[in-house]
């Protein structure tokens, strides 16, 4: 499975950006994908999560509320919307993938990978 993020920039604090996930490859009818982010400094932590279906999803406490994952099969997309954006939101985030049904947080759960896009929020 191949991962393109994209989306990343610089925005204000309040404001929003969209970050997509372009995955091709192979089938994904069974897998999760996922957001993660790092910050400067700090170890990559898990953002959300969705079934490839989108019938269920999982956020982090940190962004719940502000964050939303989807997914558009028809596409191979999956998108993450960011709204009222925080200068701690402020890291690369990463989308990955894993080829298994279960929501899960860890990053070791993960086994496919995308570049990273950043994303940066100015007080």
């Amino acid at each position: 499975v191949q991962l393109q993020a994209s989306g990343g920039g610089l925005v204000q604090a309040g404001g929003s950006l969209r970050l997509s996930c372009a995955a091709s490859g192979r089938a994904l009818s069974n897998y999760v994908m996922g957001w993660f982010r790092q910050a400067p400094g700090k170890e990559r932590e898990f953002v959300a999560a969705i079934t490839w279906g989108g019938a269920r999803t999982y956020t982090a406490d940190s962004v719940r509320g502000r964050f939303i994952i989807s997914v558009d099969n028809a596409k191979n997309m999956v998108y993450l919307q960011m709204n009222s954006l925080k200068p701690e939101d402020t890291a690369v985030y990463y989308c990955a993938g894993r080829s298994n049904l279960g929501l899960r947080t860890d990053i070791a759960d993960y086994a496919y990978w995308g570049q990273g896009t950043q994303v940066t929020v100015s007080s």
